[in-house]
Protein backbone atom coordinates (compact mmCIF):
# COMPACT_ATOMS: atom_id res chain seq x y z
CA UNK A 1 0.00 0.00 0.00
CA UNK A 2 1.36 3.31 -1.28
CA UNK A 3 0.78 7.12 0.27
CA UNK A 4 -0.31 7.74 -3.05
CA UNK A 5 -2.80 5.10 -2.30
CA UNK A 6 -3.96 6.30 1.19
CA UNK A 7 -4.51 9.36 -0.28
CA UNK A 8 -6.77 8.24 -2.53
CA UNK A 9 -9.06 6.39 -0.68
CA UNK A 10 -9.23 9.38 2.12
CA UNK A 11 -9.96 12.02 -0.90
CA UNK A 12 -12.85 8.98 -2.03
CA UNK A 13 -13.77 8.92 1.63
CA UNK A 14 -14.34 12.67 1.92
CA UNK A 15 -15.90 12.93 -1.26
CA UNK A 16 -18.98 10.72 -0.06
CA UNK A 17 -18.95 12.49 3.29
CA UNK A 18 -19.26 15.51 1.55
CA UNK A 19 -22.37 14.21 -0.91
CA UNK A 20 -24.02 13.00 1.59
CA UNK A 21 -24.12 16.39 3.74
CA UNK A 22 -24.60 18.29 0.35
CA UNK A 23 -27.76 15.89 -0.15
CA UNK A 24 -28.78 16.78 3.23
CA UNK A 25 -28.57 20.43 3.09
CA UNK A 26 -25.18 21.38 4.65
CA UNK A 27 -23.46 23.14 2.13
CA UNK A 28 -20.67 24.97 4.26
CA UNK A 29 -19.66 21.33 5.77
CA UNK A 30 -19.97 19.58 1.86
CA UNK A 31 -18.01 22.53 0.74
CA UNK A 32 -15.24 22.03 3.12
CA UNK A 33 -14.96 18.32 2.89
CA UNK A 34 -15.17 18.77 -0.95
CA UNK A 35 -11.96 20.90 -0.74
CA UNK A 36 -10.55 18.36 2.21
CA UNK A 37 -10.64 15.85 -0.61
CA UNK A 38 -9.33 18.09 -3.31
CA UNK A 39 -6.29 18.23 -1.07
CA UNK A 40 -5.46 14.59 -0.68
CA UNK A 41 -6.67 13.95 -4.27
CA UNK A 42 -7.68 16.24 -6.68
CA UNK A 43 -10.25 14.72 -9.03
CA UNK A 44 -12.78 16.20 -11.35
CA UNK A 45 -15.76 15.04 -9.38
CA UNK A 46 -14.96 16.38 -6.86
CA UNK A 47 -14.16 19.80 -8.33
CA UNK A 48 -17.79 19.67 -9.96
CA UNK A 49 -19.13 18.68 -6.84
CA UNK A 50 -18.17 21.56 -5.02
CA UNK A 51 -19.28 23.85 -7.72
CA UNK A 52 -22.02 22.17 -7.69
CA UNK A 53 -22.48 23.18 -4.13
CA UNK A 54 -21.75 26.92 -4.51
CA UNK A 55 -24.47 26.99 -7.57
CA UNK A 56 -26.52 26.39 -4.77
CA UNK A 57 -24.88 28.96 -2.10
CA UNK A 58 -25.80 31.30 -5.68
CA UNK A 59 -21.93 31.51 -6.20
CA UNK A 60 -22.19 30.93 -9.58
CA UNK A 61 -18.81 32.59 -10.52
CA UNK A 62 -17.05 30.10 -8.00
CA UNK A 63 -18.75 27.20 -8.99
CA UNK A 64 -17.79 28.08 -12.96
CA UNK A 65 -14.31 28.23 -11.56
CA UNK A 66 -14.54 24.61 -10.01
CA UNK A 67 -15.82 23.30 -13.02
CA UNK A 68 -12.85 24.69 -15.26
CA UNK A 69 -10.39 23.17 -12.92
CA UNK A 70 -12.91 19.57 -13.13
CA UNK A 71 -12.01 19.79 -16.87
CA UNK A 72 -8.67 21.23 -16.71
CA UNK A 73 -8.05 17.34 -14.73
CA UNK A 74 -10.20 15.29 -17.38
CA UNK A 75 -11.15 16.76 -20.29
CA UNK A 76 -13.50 13.74 -21.43
CA UNK A 77 -15.86 14.21 -18.34
CA UNK A 78 -19.23 16.09 -19.41
CA UNK A 79 -20.63 16.90 -16.05
CA UNK A 80 -18.57 19.81 -15.55
CA UNK A 81 -19.13 21.12 -18.73
CA UNK A 82 -22.82 20.23 -18.83
CA UNK A 83 -22.57 22.41 -15.51
CA UNK A 84 -20.86 25.58 -16.44
CA UNK A 85 -23.68 25.70 -19.63
CA UNK A 86 -26.65 25.26 -17.15
CA UNK A 87 -24.92 28.37 -14.91
CA UNK A 88 -24.04 30.57 -17.27
CA UNK A 89 -27.81 30.08 -18.09
CA UNK A 90 -28.74 31.02 -14.90
CA UNK A 91 -26.81 34.23 -14.80
CA UNK A 92 -28.74 34.81 -18.32
CA UNK A 93 -25.48 34.12 -20.61
CA UNK A 94 -27.20 32.09 -23.25
CA UNK A 95 -24.97 32.24 -25.92
CA UNK A 96 -22.43 31.97 -23.39
CA UNK A 97 -23.78 28.55 -22.33
CA UNK A 98 -24.59 27.10 -25.80
CA UNK A 99 -21.02 25.82 -26.39
CA UNK A 100 -20.55 24.81 -22.71
CA UNK A 101 -23.60 22.48 -23.51
CA UNK A 102 -22.50 21.31 -26.81
CA UNK A 103 -19.12 19.97 -25.17
CA UNK A 104 -21.11 17.94 -23.00
CA UNK A 105 -23.06 16.61 -25.43
CA UNK A 106 -19.89 15.48 -27.08
CA UNK A 107 -18.09 14.41 -24.21
CA UNK A 108 -16.77 10.82 -23.87
CA UNK A 109 -17.38 9.87 -19.84
CA UNK A 110 -20.90 11.56 -19.03
CA UNK A 111 -23.69 10.77 -17.14
CA UNK A 112 -26.56 11.70 -17.40
CA UNK A 113 -26.46 12.27 -21.15
CA UNK A 114 -29.94 13.63 -21.33
CA UNK A 115 -29.36 16.54 -19.49
CA UNK A 116 -27.49 18.96 -21.57
CA UNK A 117 -29.90 18.42 -24.28
CA UNK A 118 -32.74 19.39 -22.17
CA UNK A 119 -30.51 22.39 -20.50
CA UNK A 120 -29.70 23.12 -24.41
CA UNK A 121 -33.53 22.73 -25.45
CA UNK A 122 -34.31 25.50 -22.35
CA UNK A 123 -31.81 28.05 -23.41
CA UNK A 124 -33.11 28.03 -26.84
CA UNK A 125 -36.64 28.19 -25.71
CA UNK A 126 -35.28 31.45 -23.82
CA UNK A 127 -34.19 32.47 -26.86
CA UNK A 128 -37.23 32.10 -28.76
CA UNK A 129 -35.43 28.92 -30.95
CA UNK A 130 -38.73 27.05 -30.63
CA UNK A 131 -38.32 24.36 -33.13
CA UNK A 132 -34.66 24.14 -31.56
CA UNK A 133 -35.52 23.49 -28.70
CA UNK A 134 -38.30 20.52 -29.38
CA UNK A 135 -35.42 18.97 -30.97
CA UNK A 136 -33.39 19.11 -27.83
CA UNK A 137 -36.22 18.26 -25.87
CA UNK A 138 -36.79 15.18 -28.02
CA UNK A 139 -33.34 14.17 -28.22
CA UNK A 140 -33.34 13.93 -24.35
CA UNK A 141 -36.50 11.62 -24.20
CA UNK A 142 -34.92 9.18 -26.66
CA UNK A 143 -31.53 9.12 -24.31
CA UNK A 144 -34.12 8.89 -21.28
CA UNK A 145 -37.58 8.03 -22.21
CA UNK A 146 -40.72 8.95 -19.61
CA UNK A 147 -37.82 12.38 -18.92
CA UNK A 148 -41.05 14.20 -17.39
CA UNK A 149 -39.16 17.72 -17.62
CA UNK A 150 -38.86 17.21 -21.18
CA UNK A 151 -42.17 16.23 -21.82
CA UNK A 152 -43.36 18.40 -20.05
CA UNK A 153 -41.36 20.98 -22.18
CA UNK A 154 -42.53 19.83 -25.19
CA UNK A 155 -45.78 20.00 -24.60
CA UNK A 156 -45.75 23.93 -23.61
CA UNK A 157 -43.80 24.66 -26.47
CA UNK A 158 -46.17 23.02 -28.64
CA UNK A 159 -48.65 25.25 -27.17
CA UNK A 160 -47.30 28.07 -27.41
CA UNK A 161 -46.79 27.47 -31.68
CA UNK A 162 -50.58 26.83 -31.93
Amino acid sequence: MTDSDDRRRRAQALFVEAYQLQMAGHLDAAAERYQASIACHPTAEAHTFLGWTYSFQDRLDDAIDECKKAIAIDPKFGNPYNDIGSYLFKQGKLDDAIPWLERAIAATRYEPRHFPHANLGQVYWAQGQLMRAISEYERALELQPGYEVAQNAIETIRLQLN
